[in-house]
């Protein structure tokens, strides 16, 4: 059965200070990716997933996401910006976001400076069955490192660059909130530290693992990755 959404509301006001000169004068998120922003990827994921209401959390250098997406239009949804201070993270930039723009039930929330294609009705459907006041996307992380194995006298017998690591689940920063979340959301500083560990404590969170794939840029090195990656992806789906 699908349950469709029609708000998600984006974080991008990251200063990205480990991707300096690049984020000079732009914000994390409008770094681009293969001749678009990050955030363009994001949008047109979610418009793809049937989402039209996109509400952006601004703050640094927030001009060039505002004079790049504008209203929407030219990406077939519509935008509305709201800012926030650099200090106040993800607490502040979720709280005014949502008291702001939103007034839906349910929604989804996410960082951005991430890329995916996961089918987001999978983890709608999850969260409406379940009712927790948060559901977050998990998935098995890439390794930063070439992954080795030894033999006893030093030998390398394997090597695989940046696998995914099976045995451990990370959140995606890829959230569905219900709107009893501006109940638990702090003034400032990060949800991860303050909301999602109080609403552990009530059983009020749950996870889904998705099926897709998560890409997250933190360096130059992950540039580079996520470019090869995403060639390489579209060379096979022609």
């Amino acid at each position: 059965m699908k349950h469709k959404i029609k708000t998600a509301v984006i974080l991008a006001g990251g200063e990205g200070t480990r991707l300096r000169p690049l984020t000079n004068d732009i914000p994390k998120p409008m770094i681009k990716i293969l001749g678009k922003p990050i955030l363009q990827w994001i949008i047109e994921w979610l418009i793809n997933n049937g989402i039209s209401n996109i509400v952006i959390g601004v703050s640094y250098k927030k001009e060039a996401v505002i004079n790049y997406f504008k209203d929407g239009s030219k990406f077939n949804c519509d935008i509305n910006y709201s800012t926030h201070s650099i200090e106040g993270e993800t607490g502040e930039g979720f709280r005014l976001a949502i008291n702001r723009y939103v007034n839906d039930a349910i929604f989804l929330a996410m960082n951005g400076d991430e890329i995916t294609n996961f089918n987001l009705n999978e983890l709608i459907n999850y969260h409406i069955k379940n009712n927790p006041i948060v559901t977050i996307a998990t998935t098995n992380p890439r390794s930063d490192f070439g992954i080795i194995k030894i033999s006893k006298d030093g030998r390398i017998l394997s090597f695989k660059e940046k696998p995914i690591l099976s045995n451990i689940l990370v959140s995606m920063g890829i959230y569905i909130f219900n709107h009893q979340i501006v109940d638990y959301l702090p003034k400032d500083g990060p949800i991860e530290k303050t909301t999602f560990p109080l609403l552990a404590k009530h059983r009020l969170i749950r996870a889904f693992k998705i099926n897709g794939d998560w890409l997250t840029i933190n360096n130059m090195k992950d540039i580079m990755f996520v470019e090869k990656f995403l060639t390489e992806k579209q060379k096979k789906e022609k």
